[in-house]
C-alpha cells in the first residue's frame, strides 16, 4: 500500500502542476506537455483510486509536504522562469517516478497493483522522454 500512497501523491502533484502550467506557462511546448500530463495523470489517478478502494487502501486527499512545497514554489513563478522550472521539475520527477514504478512492477506483492504499475510504466517513460525534449526546447 506504500506504493499506492506514494503514486497517488505523485499523480496529484502532476495534475495540480499541469493545471498551473496551463495558466502560467509562456511556451506552447510547455502548455502541450502540461495538457498531456493533465489527461494522462487524471486517468491514472482515477484508476488507482478504484484499485485502492477494492484493496481497502486509503489514498491521500492532499499533497505531501514536499509536493506542496514544490507546488507553492512553482505558483510564485511566471513566464520563462515558470517554463524553465517546470521543465526541470518534470524531468526530475519523472526519473523518480519511473524508478518507483519499475521497482513496484518487480517487487509489489499485490498482483493488481503490480500489474497496474507495469501497465503505466511505458507511459511514464514516454513522459520522461517528452519532458527531456521539452527541457531542450525551453532554454
Amino acid at each position: 500500500s506504500e506504493f499506492a500512497v506514494t503514486a497517488a501523491d505523485a499523480g496529484m502533484m502532476e495534475v495540480q502542476l499541469a493545471t498551473l502550467a496551463l495558466s502560467k506557462a509562456s511556451s506552447s511546448k510547455v502548455k502541450e506537455f502540461a495538457q498531456m500530463m493533465l489527461d494522462d495523470h487524471t486517468k491514472a489517478n482515477e484508476e488507482l483510486k478504484a484499485l485502492a478502494q477494492q484493496k481497502n487502501i486509503t489514498l491521500p486527499s492532499a499533497l505531501s509536504d514536499q509536493h506542496q512545497k514544490n507546488y507553492n514554489e512553482m505558483s510564485e513563478k511566471t513566464g520563462a522562469d515558470f517554463d524553465k522550472e517546470y521543465c526541470d521539475l518534470m524531468v526530475k520527477d519523472h526519473k523518480d517516478v519511473v524508478d518507483m514504478f519499475k521497482k513496484a512492477g518487480e517487487n509489489t506483492k499485490e498482483p493488481d497493483l503490480k500489474a497496474w504499475a507495469s501497465e503505466k510504466l511505458p507511459t511514464l517513460e514516454h513522459h520522461l522522454t517528452m519532458a527531456e525534449r521539452m527541457k531542450e526546447s525551453v532554454k
